[in-house]
């Protein structure tokens, strides 16, 4: 697993045993630094050893497009339930900050990727985060492989077919299992939906997600005035 060094503002996800040169020296990595530790570059200035958490691989993994956001990461972990030993499957890889987030919930993940490269950068990220072991990147077209998958206790989709998918989600998932969708337009978000509902799943119900921050200052606390704060749709269900 990647190690995570801070120094101020400054934050570097480097390999154990990696040289890490910088304007402040040179530094080599030890092979299993403890967290909290501080490392000395040949210069003499220090870098701490930070736990790896999970907004870290959000801002440090090797990006192939737009990851989900931490706060929808946590709406979809929160709604769908997923735990230590349940197998997820998921599609629309991408960087696969998702599936590194279950993989560190000890959640058994099948996740698809359409394009190889893509694959090839997320299996290298799971690696980094340490979650190589539990985290299957599949190379492919979900769609063209659904026959042969089902017992799945969740199923987690970022992916422009979501609706095809959504649609085999009885044969996919195990009963009570969990659905959660990604969407980015309104509406994609209404296809899911009524996709869910054709597939005579439960609960079915769509959010909007938003979040303002808020400025807190000398002179009092009130929302932010940037931004909309706005980043996506989340479709929930559930297989009975």
């Amino acid at each position: 697993m990647s190690v995570l060094l801070v120094r101020e503002d400054r934050e570097y996800l480097v390999e154990p045993g990696e040289e890490l040169g910088t304007d402040l020296g040179v530094l080599t990595v030890p092979d299993d630094p403890e967290p909290g530790t501080t490392l000395e570059t040949h210069l003499g200035e220090t870098f701490r050893v930070r736990r790896l958490r999970g907004p870290d691989l959000f801002h440090h993994l090797e990006r192939t497009g737009a990851p989900m956001l931490p706060r929808d990461v946590g709406l979809v972990i929160g709604e769908t339930g997923v735990a230590a030993g349940d197998r997820v499957l998921d599609a629309g890889t991408g960087t696969g900050v998702l599936a590194a987030y279950l993989g560190r919930l000890d959640a058994d993940v099948v996740t698809y990727e359409r394009d190889p490269e893509f694959a090839e950068t997320a299996r290298e990220n799971m690696r980094r985060a340490g979650v190589a072991d539990r985290v299957d990147v599949r190379a492919g077209d979900v769609t063209e492989h659904l026959d042969d998958l089902g017992g799945f206790d969740v199923l987690t989709l970022d992916t422009e077919d979501a609706p095809a998918i959504v649609g085999r989600a009885p044969d996919l998932l195990v009963d009570g299992g969990a659905v959660a969708v990604y969407v980015p337009f309104v509406e994609a978000t209404r296809e899911v939906v009524e996709a869910a509902r054709t597939a005579d799943l439960e609960n079915v119900r769509a959010e909007e997600t938003i979040q303002r921050e808020l400025d807190v200052d000398e002179r009092g606390t009130r929302p932010s005035t940037k931004g909309v704060g706005h980043t996506g749709y989340l479709v929930f269900a559930r297989n009975g």
